[in-house]
């Protein structure tokens, strides 16, 4: 069993700086495929980044509306894995959750291959 929990959010301004952060428990963390996800009110739970496995090198995807503004990055030594957010928009306003991929092969961005997620956290961005 995984655990998962996320920290870093809050509310900010448009243009300025996030870094959400996931720490994990359980698990071989360094083998997990590690997404990050959102929601905002009223919308279904959307990809937003994720990072392979260290046998797949970390290698880093994103959405097409955060390229250039958001990095993931993960560190296997702390089991951890962060998202660092710039040029925020207020369409970025949603919460975001971390979630593990298991199956080590690749990068999803449909959430049902995701089997551990973390509560979330609640990012606010004000016009």
């Amino acid at each position: 069993q995984v655990q998962l929990v996320e920290s870093g959010g809050g509310l900010v301004q448009a243009g300025d700086s996030l870094k959400l952060s996931c720490a994990a428990s359980g698990g071989i963390f360094s083998t997990y495929s590690m997404g990050w996800f959102r929601q905002a009110p009223g919308k279904e739970r959307e990809f937003v980044a994720a990072i392979t496995g260290s046998s797949s090198g970390s290698y880093p995807y994103y959405r097409d509306s955060v390229k250039g503004r958001f990095t993931v990055s993960r560190d296997n030594a702390k089991n951890t894995v962060a998202l660092q957010m710039n040029s925020l928009k207020p369409e970025d306003t949603a919460v975001y959750y971390c979630a593990a991929d298991q199956r080590g092969t690749g990068v999803a961005t449909n959430a049902r291959y995701y089997a551990f997620w973390g509560q979330g956290t609640q990012v606010t961005v004000s016009s």
